[in-house]
């Protein structure tokens, strides 16, 4: 089996997760715990065979080793990925063996919620260990579902790209947003909010045409909303959306939103500087979420998670600024910062 990684940073450790009593299958990829301890939520997801398994456990482990570097948070990367079994099953029973399989590692992986999983799974983890974050908040400490402060992040970081590039704040802008899940439709209420004309795609058409109810938004076709006349376009939901047949059709002038993985290839970066749209690394604007799990792991306020996240919208204009004066791709700088800055902490630890 052949895993393809976007960047020049090994894996450390693989975890091959089987229990077949409980239907868990999947695995846990450490990516690097050169800042801390290897961060990143679990995924549960109907992967039609092990190997795409595999693949996005990796590339979304390598993803969380930038987004925390890059988020300045005491965290290396990692992630785990489970394949939801095709018929019922003990959902409750799955996640404390997954749970087990965590502890097993010694705080080399802390875990939370990603695609699929919530708060209620957490809880499951958290009998069998105590390196998982995403647990119900209690009182003013940090906790809870990590999704609305990645909205939170991401609405920033659109509004400084669109100051960037479109020269404008969000009023009046027509937004395509595709993914109206968890991350998705808080961002596309506070867009809402913020003035802005939303069109919404989603595979689920209940909760997109609820939605759309509720925001008076045009809805589109999910194979159709990366093209559709827009001046933003805001990826929402899985990875992989931006290759070279969508950059080519793409009307928006600045691509930011929640999904990981964005890029179905590192070149499409380039495809995108070319073609004069502005990309926001994914990784950079949806730090939100592992920022409130990273707080509530550290016994962090709320507060404190407010100020991290606020500070996303002023690390994307300065990244922005920076590319266009070196004349490279923001995902260029951003993985150059990002290796940087674990490289030096390899350099302080060794």
């Amino acid at each position: 089996m052949v895993v393809q990684f976007s960047g020049r940073l090994p894996a450390l450790e693989t975890v091959r997760l089987e229990d077949k009593s409980v239907g868990l299958d999947g695995i846990i990829v450490v990516h690097s715990t050169t800042l801390g301890p290897g961060a990143g939520g679990c995924r549960l997801w109907h992967y039609p065979d092990l190997d795409q398994a595999f693949t996005d456990a990796f590339r979304l482990a390598e993803g969380m080793s930038y987004k925390n570097a890059m988020a300045g948070l005491p965290f290396g990367g990692a992630k785990a990925v489970l394949r939801r079994p095709d018929g019922p099953f003990d959902r409750a029973a799955l996640f404390r063996a997954f749970g087990r399989a965590v502890a097993a590692l010694d705080g080399r992986y802390v875990t939370a919620e990603d695609v699929g999983t919530g708060v209620a799974d957490m809880h499951e983890v958290a009998s069998q260990t105590r390196h998982v974050a995403g647990l119900a908040a209690v009182g003013a400490a940090a906790g809870g579902d990590p999704s609305p402060w990645t909205a939170q992040g991401v609405f920033g970081a659109i509004e400084a790209g669109a100051a960037f590039a479109l020269g404008a704040d969000l009023k009046g802008l027509t937004v395509a947003v595709q993914g109206t899940g968890n991350v998705g439709a808080e961002l596309c209420r506070r867009l809402a909010d913020a003035g802005a004309r939303l069109v919404i795609a989603d595979v689920a058409p209940g909760r997109r045409d609820r939605l759309a109810t509720i925001l008076c938004a045009r809805v589109v076709g999910a194979d159709a909303i990366a093209a559709v006349d827009a001046d933003i376009f805001v990826p929402c939901a899985l990875g992989g959306v931006l290759d070279a047949p969508t950059v080519a059709a793409m009307q928006a002038r600045l691509v930011c939103g929640g999904a990981n993985n964005q890029l179905a290839a590192p070149e499409v970066a380039g495809l995108l500087r070319d073609r004069g749209i502005t990309y926001v690394p994914d990784y950079v604007a949806n730090a939100g979420g592992i920022i409130s799990v990273s707080a509530e792991y550290l016994g962090e306020t709320a507060a404190s998670v407010a100020s991290r996240v606020a500070q996303i919208g002023p690390r994307v204009t300065a990244l922005l600024e920076e590319a266009s004066r070196r004349g490279l791709s923001p995902a260029q700088v951003a993985d150059e910062t990002a290796e940087r800055l674990i490289a030096a902490a390899g350099r302080l630890a060794a």
